[in-house]
């Protein structure tokens, strides 16, 4: 990509263009980026550099530059709409077949938000508002998010955590976790993640109700269709 084909007349920020459309082709050792983007030896650098600091540009285990975290959690950002749109229907069926309450949590920074939910119609429940704010330390929803991050934001989460990273690497390897009175006593949950184009976790689904019902195996009545419901979502954001 040349420079004078995406001009803005803001020249920076044109060159930062150049570089991430460099990156969109593979890994580049910082030679092969002045080489494909035509930018001094100094400026790609530097620009490669100021790209990594806010996440849009990152490394690989060579050392290369590679397209960084940050595009994912903007391109997941552009989706959200679709996914929104798609959560209705999505969160009241899984509602309906399991009998009880149903979420989906975005992560904002560190807390997650509940974006979408589908509340159990009565009986013993566990109410969840559109909009309401919960900790990254606890919760299901919260080792779902957190599990897939990238190791400086999975450490950084871990500190003051109610789970463990034994724990998260079982949520990994499972593709759902639960949780047993974390955020609330008496409440249990299971979720399961809904993925982005770049298979970056970007929500996670949510199943809710009072342990009694639950038991203090929630993951064994109700992972299949937290799950399912995951899995429904992904496939809408995967392809909008």
């Amino acid at each position: 990509m040349d420079i004078s084909d995406i001009s803005s007349g803001v020249g920076v920020l044109d060159k930062a263009a150049v570089i991430l459309g460099a990156l969109a082709s593979g890994p580049a050792t910082l030679a092969e980026l002045v080489s494909a983007t035509g930018l001094s030896r100094p400026t790609a650098h530097r620009l490669a550099l100021a790209l990594e600091r806010h996440r849009l540009v990152a490394r690989d285990i060579e050392g290369r530059f590679v397209l960084g975290p940050r595009l994912g959690e903007l391109s997941a950002a552009a989706n959200e709409d679709c996914l929104l749109t798609a959560a209705g229907p999505v969160l009241i069926s899984l509602r309906d077949a399991t009998g009880e309450s149903a979420q989906l949590y975005r992560r904002q920074g560190e807390v997650r938000v509940c974006v979408a939910a589908a509340e159990r119609a009565s009986g013993l429940r566990d109410i969840v508002p559109v909009g309401a704010t919960l900790p990254m330390k606890v919760g299901s929803a919260a080792q779902v998010l957190l599990a897939w991050e990238e190791p400086e934001r999975f450490y950084q989460g871990l500190q003051g955590a109610r789970f463990t990273a034994t724990a998260l690497s079982g949520v990994r390897r499972r593709g759902w976790a639960q949780s047993i009175g974390e955020r609330e006593p008496g409440m249990a949950s299971v979720s399961a993640p809904v993925r982005g184009p770049s298979d970056r976790v970007v929500a996670a689904v949510t199943v809710t109700g009072p342990i009694q019902r639950l038991t203090r195996q929630p993951g064994a009545r109700l992972a299949k269709a937290a799950v399912a419901a995951a899995d429904r979502l992904t496939a809408v954001v995967s392809h909008a």
